[in-house]
């Protein structure tokens, strides 16, 4: 990308050239001609050593950098070359505010632009480094002779002191990134509890590992092309396809249309607690006309909102997006900190409930809630078993229980309307925390039911799990990234990567261009080979040199490499999984241009490993699973697209 970025530069730099060379002179002091030539020779200096890394780093594989060795050098030619093109910019920036004055405008124009281009490159520069580069460098000593394998086991303290040493420095480069990233929240105590506890994890995944991003961009392309493979090698399940208007009961006695009915009602409030940014994502060209009339209106003395909604804009959305009154909503907070996220409290008439929706992700906070991964003791009453869950959304859980309960918000709802019963819900962040929250609940309220849309995978215990079976229901579309996403699953993604790239003997741009053109054209992911040639197959279930030169250190994880069912392939963190029963909707082809898509019980067993597939992050997007539900229950002719039917597994819409 830096090379396409300054060879373009560098065309654009030399036309301005080329185009006012007559009058690139007009204050007589030559400063502009010099300064044009000048930047023509530093971006031409700065493209050819580009050049040479992207033709050096080319050469050899993953696991054989012999070829590369030259790299470091080239590099450091590279960062000397920054100094000239700062010097550069400066000079065009003090041109065009000294120099400038009296020139043609379009002349001045052009130069402004070269000189705004040229800073902006310097700043993402800046900004790579830092969040990027590994100030530790790498840790691993110097091969040394093979020693026997008692002398190996034994680990000197002066080793251990290095790499503890190591991981502590790691950790403090991880904060202090995060602490820039964050700098517009404060700096407080809890803060930077929350960012010591990200950079923990962050500095974790990948520490042991001698890879670079653009080595795991190509192993999640090996990847994504191998599990394409295998699922295209399955045989194909007989898929039982019908109208939405036919109701059909799953094989656990279920009504799955009705399920598939409430999670699409819920669906709106969830979508909902969004507010503006998502209703106008949503309706480009009609949200913008229908909430410009309603922002500035005061409804203060018409309900009780809390928070970070000064024009009403969120609100405003909120009553479009759900079709509710003002005097259906109880409570209404948009207050957004870390651990406490947005959610609204209304009477829904039409399913005669109470009904809580928890605002997913939408802001910087809202990331830190979901990056605080580790495992919380959550005990309730009642479950036997281990009760732990995802820290950063059992304390957003508390937060609302707490408001809930202690405010007495809810006994004001069942106060107007003693005979509607509870009904939580959310869209990630906020699926993760109402299904907490429901947990919270559920001993004074036996009745209540969560739905639960792309709930984040490492959320729940095993115990807490089953226990929630009884009143939640996760929705999940597709190969949504989000609910297959917890640590265990990051560690196994890691191991999966490490072991495909040490296996492939292209070189890592060819991977990466034939990953890019599978990704956006598709193709036979046959013709992408990903093992080393004439590799037998019992050799691929060992572990291999190349996995072994990727590893900086012996770490425990690396046992789990000689096969994916060996006892020794374990997590060294706690395993979490999905909340309730679990509805997995997929699509099932086309018709006329239109997706169709089916539904069927799941199990969280299914989304314990992570899919790579382009359709990973739209599939969570809550526009996307609304549309889907929405075909799933609205009523259509079925005889336009008809498919083969069998009756013998009536288990999916």
């Amino acid at each position: 990308n830096l090379l396409r970025y300054y060879t373009i530069a560098w065309i654009g730099t030399m036309i301005l050239y080329t185009y006012h060379k007559g009058h690139i002179d007009c204050n007589g002091r030559g400063v502009l001609q010099g300064y044009l030539i000048g930047l023509l020779v530093v971006l031409a200096l700065i493209i050819l050593s580009l050049c040479a890394i992207v033709y050096v780093s080319a050469q050899g594989t993953i696991t054989n950098p012999g070829p590369r060795r030259s790299i470091p050098v080239l590099v450091y030619l590279r960062a000397l070359l920054y100094i000239p093109e700062l010097v550069w910019a400066c000079l065009g920036a003090v041109w065009v505010s000294d120099d400038g004055k009296g020139c043609d405008p379009a002349t001045v124009g052009a130069v402004i632009a070269a000189v705004v281009a040229s800073w902006i490159i310097l700043l993402l520069t800046a900004l790579g480094v830092v969040f990027v580069f590994d100030p530790l460098g790498n840790p691993r000593s110097q091969p040394a002779a093979p020693e026997p394998l008692g002398v190996r086991d034994l680990e000197s303290s002066e080793g251990t002191q290095f790499f503890s040493t190591a991981r502590s420095l790691a950790v403090k480069v991880w904060e202090s990134r995060l602490r820039l990233l964050c700098c517009c929240l404060p700096q407080d105590e809890s803060n930077r509890t929350v960012f010591s506890n990200i950079a923990k994890l962050f500095s974790g995944f990948f520490s042991d590992t001698d890879l670079v991003p653009s080595d795991i961009a190509a192993g999640l392309a090996l990847l994504h092309q191998e599990q394409d493979k295998m699922e295209q090698s399955r045989e194909p399940s007989v898929v039982v396809t019908h109208s939405p208007s036919s109701p059909i009961v799953s094989t656990g006695g279920e009504d799955l249309e009705a399920e598939l009915e409430k999670a699409a009602h819920c669906m709106r409030f969830a979508a909902a607690a969004y507010g503006w940014p998502l209703y106008i994502y949503s309706n480009l060209f009609t949200g913008p006309c229908k909430l410009s009339g309603d922002c500035c209106r005061s409804r203060a003395a018409e309900y009780e909102v809390v928070g970070g909604d000064n024009l009403g804009c969120h609100f405003s959305s909120i009553l479009h997006t759900t079709g509710l009154q003002y005097r259906d909503f109880i409570y209404v907070s948009f207050h957004n900190q870390i651990y406490e996220i947005p959610f609204f409290v209304a009477l829904d008439h039409k399913r005669e409930a109470v009904l809580v929706a928890v605002r997913g992700t939408l802001s910087l906070r809202d990331v830190l809630t979901d990056l605080s991964a580790e495992c919380e003791n959550l005990p309730i009453e009642g479950v036997s078993g281990a009760c732990y869950a995802h820290k950063g959304m059992c304390q957003a859980a508390s937060y609302i229980y707490k408001k809930l309960v202690n405010d007495g918000i809810l006994n004001q709802a069942f106060s107007i309307a003693p005979e509607y019963k509870l009904v939580i819900t959310g869209h990630s962040l906020g699926a993760g925390t109402a299904s907490l929250l429901a947990i919270l609940l559920r001993n004074s309220f036996p009745t209540l039911q969560c739905y639960s849309f792309s709930p984040p995978g490492g959320l729940l215990s095993k115990a807490l799990a089953d226990y929630s079976k009884d009143f939640v229901v996760s929705v999940v579309l597709g190969k949504d990234l989000v609910p297959r996403l917890s640590i265990p699953n990051m560690e196994d993604l890691r191991r999966r990567i490490l072991k495909i790239v040490s296996n492939c003997n292209k070189p890592k741009y060819r991977i990466l261009l034939q990953g890019c053109w599978y990704e956006l054209f598709g193709g036979d992911p046959d013709d992408f080979p990903t093992e080393m040639d004439n590799r037998r197959q019992q050799e691929l279930s060992q572990p291999l040199l190349g996995e072994e030169s990727l590893m900086i250190g012996h770490s425990s994880s690396y046992q789990s490499f000689a096969s994916d069912d060996s006892p020794a392939h374990t997590s060294t963190h706690l395993p979490l999984f999905l909340p309730g029963r679990v509805l997995h909707i997929t699509e099932d082809g086309t018709c006329f241009t239109e997706v169709r898509y089916r539904a069927e019980w799941s199990n969280e067993m299914a989304f314990r490993s992570i899919l790579i597939s382009p359709r990973m992050l739209s599939d969570h997007m809550p526009d996307a699973v609304l549309g889907a539900l929405n075909s799933l229950t609205c009523d259509r002719p079925f005889s336009l697209c008809p498919s083969a039917v069998n009756s013998s597994q009536p288990s999916t819409v």
